[in-house]
C-alpha cells in the first residue's frame, strides 16, 4: 500500500530504502537490477554488480567475430551470468555456460537466464578457471583483478564479495591460473576476452603471451586499458599487438 502526499506517493519502506543508501550499499543491490548491455540483471548481495566498463569485452568480440557468430560461448567466473547472457543476447544462435565458484552468484545467474528466457541456452556449472573440459568459440572472463590494498570506490569493498574482487597483493593471482588453461579451451580461430584493471595491460598481459597467446590490449569508453584480446598462436595480431610479455 502507498502513502499519499500530495501529488507523491512514497512507498512504506521508503526511509528504510534511504538508510541503505546513505550506508553506502550500492544502488543495484537497493533496486535489486542493472543494466549491462542489452539486457537488465537481477542482482543482489553475494554477488558483483555488472560495470559498464565491461561492455568493452563484448565489443572486442564482436570486432574479432565480424560477420562470424561464435556457436559457443563460455564465461568464466560468470557472476550473474553478466557476459554470457549478454553474449547470447548479442548472438542469438549460439549456446553458452557460465561457471563460478559461487553458489550464491549461480542462483542470481540462473534466475536472470529464466527471465530473460535463454534457460534452453545457458547452462551454469559450479567450477574454477579449468572451465568444463571443452573447446569454446569465444571465452569471456572478468575475473578478480585487484590488489589487496587498492583503494576503491564507496561502498565498494564494504558490500561486494571480496572473492570477485581481490586477486592478491599485486591483483595477478587470478591471471596466473588463467593463463597456462586458456589456449586447451580455445577452438581453433576463436578468441578470449579477460577484462583487466587499467594499469595491468603489460603485467597480466605478459602472463598470457609466456603461455603461447597472441595478445591485444582493448580499451573502454574512456580510454583505459581494459581488456586484452586472447587468440591461439600467432592468429588475429595487429598494431595493438603483443609478444614476449611486452607492449606493442
Amino acid at each position: 500500500m502507498l502513502l499519499n502526499l500530495g501529488d507523491a506517493t512514497v512507498p512504506p519502506d521508503f526511509d528504510v530504502l534511504v538508510e541503505r543508501r546513505a550506508a553506502g550499499e550500492p544502488l543495484a543491490y537497493i533496486t535489486g537490477s542493472r543494466a549491462f548491455w542489452t539486457i537488465d540483471l537481477i542482482v543482489g548481495p553475494g554477488v558483483l554488480i555488472p560495470r559498464a566498463d565491461s561492455e568493452t569485452l563484448i565489443e572486442a568480440a564482436m570486432a574479432h567475430f565480424g560477420a562470424r557468430d561464435p556457436a559457443t560461448v563460455l564465461d568464466l567466473g560468470t557472476g550473474p551470468g553478466t557476459l554470457l547472457l549478454a553474449a547470447l543476447d548479442q548472438w542469438p544462435q549460439a549456446l553458452g555456460v557460465g561457471i563460478d565458484a559461487s553458489d550464491v552468484a549461480l542462483g542470481y545467474a540462473r534466475q536472470n537466464a529464466a527471465a530473460l528466457g535463454m534457460e534452453a541456452r545457458a547452462r551454469f556449472l559450479r567450477g574454477g578457471w579449468e572451465g568444463t573440459g571443452e573447446r569454446f568459440d569465444l571465452i569471456l572472463c572478468n575475473p578478480p583483478y585487484v590488489g589487496t590494498d587498492e583503494p576503491l570506490g564507496p561502498g565498494v569493498r564494504e558490500h561486494e564479495p571480496a572473492e570477485a574482487l581481490f586477486a592478491g597483493a599485486d591483483g595477478l593471482d587470478d591471471y596466473r591460473r588463467i593463463a597456462p588453461l586458456l589456449a586447451g579451451q580455445l577452438r581453433p580461430g576463436g578468441a578470449a576476452v579477460v577484462e583487466i584493471g587499467w594499469r595491468q595491460a603489460e603485467s597480466a598481459g605478459g602472463l598470457f603471451a609466456a603461455a603461447g597467446l597472441s595478445v591485444a590490449v582493448r580499451r573502454d569508453l574512456g580510454g583505459r586499458d581494459r581488456c586484452l584480446l586472447l587468440t591461439r598462436g600467432e592468429e588475429d595480431l595487429d598494431e595493438g599487438s603483443m609478444g614476449g610479455g611486452g607492449r606493442g
